[in-house]
């Protein structure tokens, strides 16, 4: 089955909230939504995108010009279910070609409701958002007044303030069956966890706890953990009531600390540093990043909207971290260490799903300090 063709009669319109209009098709469900218009610019992974927590309350633009050309298989699942507020590409293919495909990507956006438009022009929409920055937008259909589409913008609250995180946390604690029962145990702050994280973690020998985001430190550290690891996540980190208080406690206790992204912001400002809104946030799967301890360069993914402030190898306000890693792009903080604990994060996301597998080793670095923290194997 061929790709859906692009003359159709437009149905659809994405209306930013500076007034600016993008026509295109409903797809999928034909379901209306409103979020922050975001793109990435990953070419492949848009089963991951979907399924990513992080992207809760987002409508995600794809940069590449065809989506859907293989499929979609359970496996690349990173949640139980999609959290995105809609999904905008230029051309959703009909078929799919990979013999691991279980269904196509059009219909897998019908049976979850998600508001989707196809025919957009993908790639005028993504220098906009480079230009004039994230924003929210409505997806809805073109018969909409201004009126009605205005009214739905206003009741999309900004990104900024918004505890995300809390909604799309686990709502009670559970281990996660593929790790190793007599293994050393790893508490995971679910912020927005994605599977691969837990994979990983569970391959590499270790019992794995998932937690909810409000669980405070003294619950986990009577579960007795030779590490703490604190997840991805959507929001604004500002916003999650307690989770740096937790972070810090837990850190002070003696026990390893792992953050990757929203992980890595709250570590930041468990300690007093601050974090701010980038224009237009930094989200696929080639962002070079130097280790400035190494000299190194990584390839990485990254999915995030929010950064670090630091200057000079410092993190701003909190003197006990020191600044590891940098964008080379726009020289944002993509890592920080605490200079006498062992708690150390990165913006980006080693466990590459999906993306570049540059930096899984700093899941070998956190395995090694749980190693090494002396704590019971069973708590």
């Amino acid at each position: 089955m061929p790709a859906e063709p692009l003359t159709q009669e437009p149905d659809g319109v994405l209306v930013l909230e500076d007034g600016t209009r993008f026509s295109g098709r409903l797809a999928g469900s034909g379901a209306e939504g409103t979020g922050e218009v975001v793109f990435t610019t990953n070419l492949a992974g848009y089963q991951e995108v979907l399924t990513d927590p992080s992207y809760a309350g987002q409508i995600v633009v794809m940069t590449a010009p065809m989506i859907g050309n293989y499929g979609i298989a359970g496996r690349d699942d990173q949640a139980a279910r999609p959290h995105v507020a809609g999904f905008v590409v230029r051309e959703l293919s009909g078929a799919a070609y990979a013999a691991r495909a279980e269904g196509d990507l059009g219909e897998w956006l019908r049976e979850r409701q998600i508001p989707a438009m196809v025919s957009v022009d993908t790639r005028a929409l993504t220098r906009h958002v480079r230009s004039r920055g994230a924003m929210r937008a409505v997806i809805a259909r073109s018969d909409r007044t201004a009126e009605q589409v205005a009214a739905l913008l206003a009741a999309e609250p900004p990104m900024e303030g918004r505890d995300l995180a809390t909604g799309v946390s686990t709502r009670e604690p559970y281990e996660f069956a593929s790790g190793a029962p007599d293994g050393p145990l790893v508490v995971c702050l679910d912020l927005g966890i994605k599977r691969e994280s837990l994979r990983i973690l569970a391959a590499a020998g270790l019992r794995v706890l998932v937690v909810p985001a409000a669980t405070p430190a003294a619950e986990i550290l009577d579960s007795g953990p030779a590490g703490l690891f604190v997840s991805n996540g959507p929001g604004d980190p500002a916003a999650i009531p307690g989770a740096p208080e937790t972070v810090r406690a837990v850190a002070e206790a003696g026990v390893p600390v792992f953050g990757i992204c929203l992980g890595c912001q709250l570590l930041a400002r468990a300690f007093g540093g601050d974090t701010w809104k980038l224009p237009y946030g930094h989200r696929g799967g080639n962002h070079p990043v130097r280790d400035l301890d190494s000299g190194e360069v990584e390839i990485t993914s990254q999915n995030h909207g929010f950064a670090i402030r630091g200057e000079e190898g410092e993190v701003t306000g909190a003197p006990a971290l020191r600044v590891t890693h940098r964008n080379l792009n726009d020289g944002t903080v993509e890592g920080v260490a605490h200079k006498t604990l062992r708690a150390f994060g990165v913006q980006y996301h080693p466990e590459a799903a999906p993306g570049p597998h540059d930096a899984r080793h700093l899941f070998e670095r956190f395995l090694a300090a749980v190693t090494a923290s002396g704590r019971s194997p069973n708590g």
